[in-house]
């Protein structure tokens, strides 16, 4: 399976040079914890780095920073893990694992942002999985109970 095939479309981003206090809003108003970043004016919205809550939390309020004082870029983490919409899914899940990070964005031929892959898709589709197959034999074990019985 790619991971084109089961990323979330439309992931959120910011320019690199907005402010840590816009960036807390647009993860509030869009109800997500992860950014991924841009240079400004790139229509294309090629990753160049990620913002998490997690990140502002520990690195800005912990610190007693103020978070005006402070831009996306001051805080990004840079040379994000990216995905390729063709990549195999597996192969990104253990690249995931190895850098240990649970989102991921995807790309594009060209490196526009397509969409966000997160460790819980994975988790979803193989959970899916597995009540198909279990489905699928249960199924099978009633067919081969009727036949023995007819």
């Amino acid at each position: 399976m790619q991971v084109g095939e089961i990323c979330h479309q439309g992931a959120i981003s910011i320019a690199s040079t907005e402010g840590i206090t816009d960036a807390a809003q647009l993860m509030r108003e869009h109800h997500v914890g992860f950014l991924i970043v841009h240079q400004p004016g790139d229509p294309l919205r090629r990753p160049i780095g990620v913002l998490t809550d997690r990140d502002i939390v520990v690195e800005v309020i912990a610190k007693k920073i103020d978070p005006e004082a402070i831009k996306v870029d001051d805080l990004m983490t840079r040379q994000p893990l990216v995905a390729t919409e063709a990549e195999d899914l597996s192969e990104v899940l253990a690249a995931m694992r190895i850098a240990g990070v649970r989102r991921v964005p995807v790309v594009d031929v060209r490196g526009a942002l397509t969409g966000v892959i997160a460790i819980d898709d994975a988790f979803d589709i193989i959970t899916t999985f597995m009540c198909d197959i279990a489905g699928s034999i249960k199924h099978q074990q009633r067919v081969e109970r009727r036949a023995r019985a007819s």
